[in-house]
């Protein structure tokens, strides 16, 4: 009688041990930091490991200079918060202050759209054809602005 339940229940333990570190050795890598999507990048684009030196480089002095803008853009938002708390509060609008918000906004995201392009750009260069077509496919999917990123 006990290896009629020991049989099953030592199947079962094998399977689920089988079945968890398949899933654990096979689980895609954290895209939350720069490292793991260049990790992803270069599983997908099968990048040697030139390439992936070269594109890591690109992507790490890139990363100041995007990071200043991401934190003008965060400024930016909080700044529209206020504006618009203020318009709310008192129904009055500012009508120089918002257009030069506007203005100062419509230079940050050029600024930024350029900054991402050159860098879409400088990566792809080190690229082989299909590889390059590949990144670009994923780029413009990604990208609500894929034509000017592309362009």
């Amino acid at each position: 009688m006990k290896h009629a339940i020991l049989i099953p229940l030592l199947g079962l333990v094998v399977g689920l041990t089988a079945h968890f570190a398949y899933f654990r050795l096979n689980a895609p890598a954290a895209t939350d930091s720069l490292d793991g999507q260049l990790a992803w990048m270069r599983s997908e684009l099968q990048l040697t490991d030139v390439q992936y030196a070269r594109i890591k480089e690109l992507h790490q002095a890139s990363s100041p200079r995007l990071r200043a803008m991401a934190a003008q853009v965060a400024q930016l938002q909080s700044e529209f918060a206020d504006f618009e708390k203020v318009r709310r509060t008192s129904d009055r609008v500012d009508f120089l202050e918002f257009a030069r918000f506007v203005e100062t906004r419509r230079l940050i995201n050029r600024e930024c759209m350029d900054s991402t392009r050159q860098l879409v750009q400088a990566a792809a260069g080190y690229m082989n054809e299909s590889q390059r077509q590949r990144y670009l496919q994923l780029v413009a999917a990604a990208s609500p602005h894929a034509e000017s990123l592309l362009n």
